[in-house]
């Protein structure tokens, strides 16, 4: 597999090259990719290597916004004939072209969106309008989630995030998110998962901020139809980890008699890259089967010798009254680029329903 910024090859400007020159006659197609590969091209990372070739295209544009996207939505429509995926990353550079050369033209930028969602997603594009125009862009957005195509329905949930990942934070929106409320209720029934996963990881953003909302929600969606339910159920999954009380409440997720025996770790030193191996035993001792949500949470040691929480899902589902299973889990030490490893003492516990057991511990070594 390759690096995602080769994405950008020699073929890729090429083919796109001729897409343009067949819509644009004045186009140079031998300019352009020489201009790409002026300077350190090949040193540039994947989003400098987009971003340098927003400024290229840029200056192969007519000088007026509003005629460059016209231009821009001819482009698309041939690079969709000459069938070229719209789940194509390398596009990228279209929405980012809004992003730099149209914050100054609202109405302009805001039909370039529509437009242009529809064939590679414009969520971090946005973000910088949202800061500029806040309330007058959340009311773009909110038509946006009425929209007869599911891409801009998508795009006026996941561009108002309050934290989308990797994307320019919105402070206005951690601290108070009820201006995009009325998007994420257009949206509950939506018929596409593709939306109502945004949906719910827009709600997931929220609960880290304004946990009450959240659950207000929460209540008042409750049994509105399945994926409703569904939607709630993941944007709920920050809040389940952290044990909060009301949301286990919510799912009828109590730890009262239920016994956990027999923890053990089966390897009490792990050497960087094996695995750590675990075991013990679960009994609902209620009169009536239960909803158990077991996870695990690992202890890791930190560089200043400090302990960090992850929690790891092992299952949630219906045990029987009085029936004693057994569960055996391995977790991973193997070297991984998001995770750096500290040797030393580490500590693991059980969480049932939301209740943790007492950790026990267990070294890492080289």
């Amino acid at each position: 597999m390759g690096l995602i910024k080769d994405i950008y090859s020699v073929s890729f400007y090429k083919k796109f090259s001729q897409a343009v020159a067949e819509v644009h006659p004045s186009f140079n197609k031998q300019k352009f990719i020489e201009t790409i590969y002026e300077g350190n091209f090949f040193e540039k990372e994947w989003k400098d290597r987009m971003k340098h070739t927003t400024v290229v295209l840029h200056q192969f544009m007519p000088e007026n916004f509003s005629q460059a996207v016209s231009l821009i939505e001819k482009i698309i429509e041939n690079l969709k004939k000459n069938n070229f995926s719209d789940s194509n990353l390398a596009f990228i550079f279209f929405a980012d072209y809004i992003e730099i050369y149209g914050l100054k033209d609202f109405e302009t930028s805001m039909k370039a969106f529509v437009s242009i969602t529809q064939f590679i997603s414009c969520e971090f594009a946005v973000r910088p309008f949202i800061l500029k125009y806040k309330e007058k862009m959340i009311d773009e957005m909110t038509k946006w989630s009425l929209h007869e195509n599911h891409h801009v329905r998508r795009l006026a949930s996941e561009g108002s995030r309050p934290r989308l990942p990797w994307a320019m934070a919105i402070p206005f929106l951690k601290k108070d998110p009820s201006s995009i409320l009325p998007i994420l209720e257009n949206l509950k029934n939506d018929p596409s998962e593709y939306v109502r996963r945004s949906v719910a990881n827009n709600l997931n953003d929220i609960a880290k901020d304004n946990p009450g909302i959240l659950l207000e929600i929460a209540s008042r969606w409750k049994n509105h139809s399945r994926e409703t339910d569904g939607i709630i159920k993941h944007g709920s999954r920050t809040l389940l980890k952290q044990g909060h009380p009301k949301i286990l409440s919510h799912y009828g997720l109590e730890s009262t008699n239920i016994e956990l025996s027999s923890f053990v770790i089966k390897t009490p030193i792990v050497k960087i890259g094996y695995y750590l191996q675990f075991c013990f035993y679960l009994n609902n001792k209620n009169e009536e089967p239960k909803t158990i949500r077991l996870e695990y949470a690992i202890h890791y040691k930190k560089a200043k010798g400090h302990l960090a929480q992850k929690v790891f899902k092992i299952s949630e589902k219906i045990y029987p009254p009085n029936q004693l299973t057994k569960i055996e889990r391995n977790q991973s030490f193997k070297l991984i680029t998001t995770r750096v490893f500290h040797t030393g003492v580490h500590q693991l516990s059980i969480i049932i329903n939301g209740t943790e057991s007492e950790a026990l511990e267990f070294e890492l070594i080289n």
